[in-house]
């Protein structure tokens, strides 16, 4: 069984009232059976980090906090090459642990119309469908919390009658996510380390897509940040839409929607 760990980048409401020009989920994925061994190494990630920067267990490492010293690293007040060093460490820990990656990336200001939510989390959940199934696995998904009904509800809409996009010409077809085990579970990503792990994954897709302002020398979260992700990023979930990079699912893949 996979645990698929979800948390978001950006949000959901209008560019002219001020929103941010996508909506992006990211995704770890976590063998049950090695949760364990892949708690106690991010564990280990975060011991280091109080040992050579003196953040707190207890604090959240968020792209948010890290991008502007904000939370725990509000007191530290640490510099850019730091904050870039710990994200850096935090994805490149993510192969070590044998855990998969992969983003969706709504692009808001191309979107002719929909929910950028309900768009990102229906393309994440027909990605899982088609883990589950080629792998013959089972699994659950655990998300930040936030919009947990509508979560829910598109969670058994895909269980109940989950339809994708046709590989070969136009059309859908139906893929009830059946290896979807009960409806997904809301947590406090403050109390969930790998949870922090999926924000920062979010981010780093973002970047990948809208790369960072040429006005920052040396920021936090580069373009090619998201490569440092490696082997884990799960190349097949884009193999056949394409995008900037293995892993990132974007949405509409052109600047207008079909």
């Amino acid at each position: 069984m996979y645990l698929a760990y979800i948390d978001e980048s950006g949000c959901t409401g209008a560019l002219a009232n001020g929103g941010s020009k996508s909506f992006v989920l990211g995704c770890l994925l976590v063998r049950s059976s090695q949760w364990s061994q892949t708690f106690d190494a991010v564990l280990g990630y975060r011991r280091y980090i109080r040992e050579e920067f003196g953040l707190r267990l207890r604090d959240e490492i968020k792209a948010n906090n890290l991008l502007h010293n904000r939370g725990g690293f509000r007191e530290l007040a640490l510099s850019e090459h730091s904050r870039h060093s710990i994200y850096r460490g935090a994805l490149r820990l993510v192969p070590k642990i044998e855990a998969k990656a992969f983003a969706v990336v709504i692009r808001k200001e191309f979107l002719q119309g929909g929910d950028p939510h309900e768009w990102a989390w229906t393309f994440l959940l027909q990605r899982l469908e088609r883990l589950a199934t080629t792998s013959r696995a089972q699994v659950m998904v655990i998300h930040d919390e936030g919009q947990a009904d509508e979560i829910r509800r598109l969670a058994r809409k895909a269980r109940r009658a989950g339809v994708a996009g046709s590989a070969f010409g136009s059309g859908v077809v139906q893929r009830p996510f059946d290896r979807l085990i009960d409806d997904p579970v809301s947590r406090n990503s403050q109390q969930s380390l790998l949870l922090q792990v999926a924000d920062l994954i979010a981010y780093a897709a973002f970047r990948r897509v809208y790369p960072a302002p040429s006005t920052r020398r040396h920021p936090v979260v580069p373009t090619a940040m998201w490569d440092e992700l490696g082997g884990a990023r799960m190349a097949e979930v884009n193999q056949r839409s394409g995008g900037p990079s293995p892993g990132i699912v974007t949405w509409p893949r052109q600047e207008r929607a079909p």
